[in-house]
Formats: C-alpha cells, structure tokens, sequence
C-alpha cells in the first residue's frame, strides 16, 4: 500500500495480522502514533512507515516481538525512538532507516548488537556526541551509510576496509582533523562537506575512487593545492568550494570524462581559466566565483556549448564580455560576471540566450548605454519558459548562486529556478531607461543603481507584476515618480534615494507600506509621505481647509448664540400665558373653581379606596418585612393616607 494517498491514524486492528511477514505504507498522508499493537507482529521481517506524518514515541515494548524482524523503515517521519542504552534488541537487522526520527543525543549503543547491516540512515537524528571506535570496526561490510545532518563530534579514522562502500553521507556535523583516506572501488558518493576537516586534499583522491559519481569536500577547511588525480574523476559532480585551497586550476581534464558540474568557488586559486575545461563534452556548471583568478575570459570557454551556469564573479577577469557567449552559450540560464573589471558596452545580443534567467553584470567598469534588446530575454517574460531545474543530467548536487536582491547577498539552491534577475548595478552605463525592460513580466528584481542613467521613469514600470526589488538609487534620474508603481503588489524592496527625481510621492497599495523616508533622501524636489516635506498644493488646500473651518465655526456659535437667546426671551412670555390660562379662569368664575375642586376630591376619593383594599389584602396574607417597606413607600408618597 505505498504511494496510495492513505491518511488518518494507523489503526489498533493492524496487530491482528500476526501471520503478517510485510506491511509497506510508505509515502502517505498517515499521521499520529504508532499503536501499540504492532508489537503482535511477531512474524514481521520488513517494517516501511517512510515518508508519513507519524509522531510520538515507539518504545522498547513495541519491538519486544520482533524476532525476525529484518528491515525497518521509519525514516521521514517526527517519531522519537524512547531506546535506552543498555537496550538489547531481539533482531538482527540488515537495513535500518531511521532518518529524522529523534534517537539522540547520545551514540545508541544497542547498534553495536546489528552486525548484519548493509544500510544504514542516521540522518537528521539529533546526535551529539563522538562515535565510538566500535562502530567503525563492526560495519566494515556497510554498502550505505548517512550520518548527515546531525551534531556529531570528533574525527573520521582512515577507512581502507570498507571496500563495499557505495554511498557515505556525513556532511553537516562537527568532524575535524585529516580528511579519512579512502580506497574503494565501487564507492559512488562521498559528501565529508559542511564539517571541519583540515589538511590537504589526498593526492590520490581521484584515481583511489574511480567510480566516484559526486564528490562534495566543500564547505570546510581544506588547503593546499588541488591534485591533480581529480582529471582522473569520470563522473558526475565535484564540489571543493568554500575551502583555503591556493595555486592553479588543474589543466589535465579530457573529452572522455563525463563530468557535469566543476565548482570551485570561495577559494584562493590565482592564474586564469585552464583551456582543457572545455574539453569536458557534458559540463552544465561551471563555478569558479569568489577567487583570485585573472586574465581575460579565454576563447576555450566558446567550446563549453552545454553550460548552463557559468559563474565568474568576483575575481579579476579584465577585457571585455565576448561576443561570442550569446553565440555559443545557448543553453546559459546564469550568466554571473559581477566584481571583476572589465570594461566596454554591454552586448545587445546577450538577449539571444533564450534560457537566462539571472544576468549579473554588477561592480565593473561597463560603459554605454542597456540595450534596448533586453527586453527581449525569453525567461524573463514568458511564464511558459520557466526553468523547472538548472541542471538536465544531474540530480545529486544542488545547483546554487549568490544573488543581491534587496540589498543583501541571499545564496539560492532549491528555489534557485524561481529567481528571476537583471542586475546591471555599480557600473559606468548612461542614457536612458529602456521602455522595453517593462515587457521582463517575469522579473523578481531589478537593480540598475550606482550608474549614470539620465532621464525618467517610465510609466509603464507598473508592468513588472513579479517585481519584488527595485533599485535605481545613485542616478541621474529625473521627472515624476510613476502612479503606475502603486500596481507593484509583491515589491518589498525600493531604493530611488540620490536623483533628481521631483513632484509627490505616489500613495497607495504596496508603496503605502514603505514608511522609511531615506527610500527617497537625496531628490529634494520630492514631497508627500514618507517625506517631512509637504507638497505646495497640500499647503494650499491645507490653508483653504483651515479658513473654511474657521467660518463654519463662526457660523456655527453665531447660530447656537442666537437660538440660545431667542429660547431665553421666549420662556418668561410662555409661562405667563401658560399660568394665566390655566389659573386664570379659577380665579374669575366661582362655578369653574368649585366643579374643579370637586373633581380632584373624587379622584382622591378613589385612589384612597384602592390603596385601602390592597393594605387590607397584604394583612391577610401576613405580608413580609419586604412587602411591607414597600406598601410604608406607597403610603409616604400619599400623606393623606
């Protein structure tokens, strides 16, 4: 029942199946504990929960029965593995895929009873502590092992006996001292990267691993010289970035190697590009960013038709950018030239790479104007030429550049497809904004500061929908800001600081959002919010808003004056009239006063009867203390009674 879309919670029934030999329900939607009654299972030999939303905690009793138990599976799920040191399990396992369940922080001792293991998966389980040297003596005959992702501690010993080593991932933990020594065969993929190891890379290290497939030393704190056995390297992808390496790129690769990505980026290698590089008939990546190398961009690289990243920034290349890259690199989805110093217009043709997706020609000494063909970048403005992956041929290594958007350096890896950018900035280029940069639907930033751009924003700016960073600041630009920006819904990032920009800030929407006022420093003629300079015309309406409050406050007190007054005369007249007609004909005509005195002496009459009944009625009934505060109310208010 794997990949079938079950949810809801495993069920307490499943322990009734005690013939059963092998339940699979990876790759599900089922959440919650595991019951207790899996423990029944006591003829289980293959156990696969993989890739679920399992939770809580699996204790020794669940495992108690499993006798011949030989695979368990619960890797990709949140269970926390309750196993106490001194734990002896009743089986002998041959794969154990535990990944991302919680098992430490300390080293679980009870594997040292499953010597029969061939594949283990460790990954991602909370350890924190040095392996021990049993560990290493007793899976000498491991096939799979990954220890990645953890917290683990100390040092790697030289692992010559493990000659049926085909995958060690133990990347991303604390290890240090020499990088172990291997000398294995069939061994596919070695990932030490994300650690602390020190010392030179292994002279040998290519022709010990012929069958390397991906190599990953990077991120740690590697030096020296690259050997030259990596020529050796058939296939795949090697990725020694981010180390202390120095010296010159190896100039020994040749058409039969089958090499896809080279990345040696973050390092200290001086000389120029070797021309053999392009010698490598499948190469789709190429990062040699973040070095010291120099030179002009060498013809050989017109050779390396299947790239797809070429990234050669900050480094010291001179010249100009060749007029053979839109010519030869048609594949190119990220052309990354940034920090170096050449020098010269800017290509128009680079918009005949239909695939980029990111131009970074930033922090050079590029003059002339932007092309009005760059508008004309196929990925960046039809949503139908989306980049799904970077890399065609390879699914190991993780296609990855560092971008600026926003202001800061973000390094992209999965969501590196969706990274959409044209960043011209830091140059010497003028003229105008091209119109025709506002049909780039697609583009997430926009960066064109630090130049000498001259004229106006174009109101069609309001066309980059997909905009989230937009940057012009430390122009030459003047003119309005379009109202059409009050239609960028997704931009979270604007910087128009150091123009001539001029007139009132548009409000509305996303921009409503930048309260910042150093967005806008440096154009003095600017006004309006965020700004503490106000517009002339609100300084108008401003005074003509405050007169005309003025007058209808005026009009306001003169109208409550003269009512208040009118209400003052009217009082005296109304109660004389009012007394007069009442009282005055009682006082003129005997008849009148005697008839109205009778009246009142008959309606007295028959209030006092009533009130007489009911005192009556209450005595009878013994009224409460209560009751009789109230009836004392009643005949206060009526003295006569």
């Amino acid at each position: 029942m794997r990949n079938t879309q079950l949810g809801g919670y495993l069920p307490d029934w499943l322990g009734d199946f005690r013939k059963l030999k092998y339940l699979d329900l990876s790759g599900n939607s089922i959440s919650g504990p595991t019951p207790a009654s899996l423990g029944r299972l006591i003829e289980l030999v293959g156990l696969y929960l993989r890739q679920n939303f399992l939770k809580g905690v699996m204790s020794e009793e669940q495992f108690a029965n499993f006798t011949k138990l030989k695979y368990l599976d619960l890797s990709q799920n949140q269970l926390i593995l309750n196993l106490t040191s001194d734990w002896i399990p009743c089986f002998h396992l041959s794969e154990l895929y535990i990944g991302s369940c919680k098992l430490g922080p300390r080293f679980p001792v009870w594997l040292r009873m499953q010597k029969n293991i061939t594949y283990l998966d460790m990954s991602s389980t909370g350890i924190s502590d040095t392996i021990p040297d049993w560990f290493w003596r007793s899976f000498f005959q491991i096939s799979d092992l990954d220890i990645s992702s953890n917290g683990i501690t100390g040092s790697v010993p030289n692992l010559p006996d493990f000659i049926n080593l085909y995958y060690f991932n133990l990347s991303c933990n604390h290890f240090e001292g020499p990088l172990p020594n291997f000398n294995s065969s069939i061994l596919s993929l070695l990932d030490p990267s994300n650690n602390s190891f020190s010392g030179a890379v292994h002279l040998d290290i290519g022709k010990s691993m012929p069958n390397l497939e991906y190599l990953s030393l990077s991120t740690n704190n590697l030096s020296g010289e690259i050997p030259l056995s990596l020529c050796h390297l058939r296939y795949g992808a090697f990725d020694l970035s981010k180390n202390l390496l120095s010296g010159e790129l190896p100039d020994c690769w040749n058409h039969s190697s089958l090499i896809i990505v080279m990345d040696f980026s973050s390092n200290s290698l001086s000389g120029s590009i070797p021309p053999s590089i392009c010698s490598l008939p499948f190469l789709e990546s190429l990062h040699l960013s973040n070095n010291n190398l120099s030179g002009e961009l060498p013809l050989s690289l017109k050779s390396c038709a299947r790239l797809n990243t070429l990234d050669l920034g900050q480094n010291g290349f001179i010249g100009t950018i060749p007029t053979w890259i839109e010519e030869s690199l048609l594949s190119l989805k990220i052309l990354r030239l940034r920090s170096n110093k050449l020098v010269g217009n800017i290509p128009p043709n680079l918009s005949r790479l239909r695939a980029l997706q990111i131009l970074d020609l930033a922090s050079n000494n590029l003059s002339g104007t932007i092309p009005f063909s760059f508008g004309n970048f196929t990925a960046m403005k039809l949503s139908g030429e989306m980049n799904r992956t970077i890399l065609k041929n390879y699914t190991h290594y993780n296609e990855n550049v560092q971008v600026t958007i926003k202001g800061i350096y973000i390094e992209y890896a999965i969501l590196l497809p969706l990274v959409i950018v044209m960043d011209l900035s830091n140059n010497n280029l003028s003229g105008m904004i091209p119109e025709e940069l506002t049909s780039l639907f697609r583009l997430v930033s926009l960066n064109l500061s630090e130049n000498h751009l001259t004229g106006e924003i174009t109101k069609k700016i309001g066309a980059l929908q997909q905009l989230e960073s937009f940057d012009l600041s430390r122009n030459n630009l003047f003119g309005g800001i379009p109202s059409s920006m009050i239609g960028l819904t997704f931009l979270s990032y604007l910087n128009l600081s150091y123009n001539n920009l001029s007139g009132r800030v548009p409000i509305g929407n996303q921009l409503q959002t930048f309260v910042d006022p150093s967005i806008y420093i440096g154009n003095p003629d600017l006004c309006g919010f965020p700004l503490s300079q106000k517009c002339k015309d609100d300084k108008t309406n401003q005074g003509l808003n405050t007169v005309g409050e003025d007058e209808q406050n005026d009009n306001s007190m003169n109208e409550e004056g003269s009512e208040m007054k009118q209400l003052y005369m009217s009082m005296g007249p109304g109660f004389t009239v009012g007394f007069w007609f009442v009282f005055g004909p009682l006082l003129f005509n005997r008849k009148w006063r005697e008839a109205y005195f009778q009246h009142i002496d008959q309606v007295f009459n028959v209030v006092y009867m009533a009130l007489a009944t009911i005192f009556t009625k209450f005595k009878v009934c013994n009224i409460t203390t209560s009751q009789f505060v109230t009836l004392n109310c009643i005949c206060n208010f009526f003295p006569f009674f």
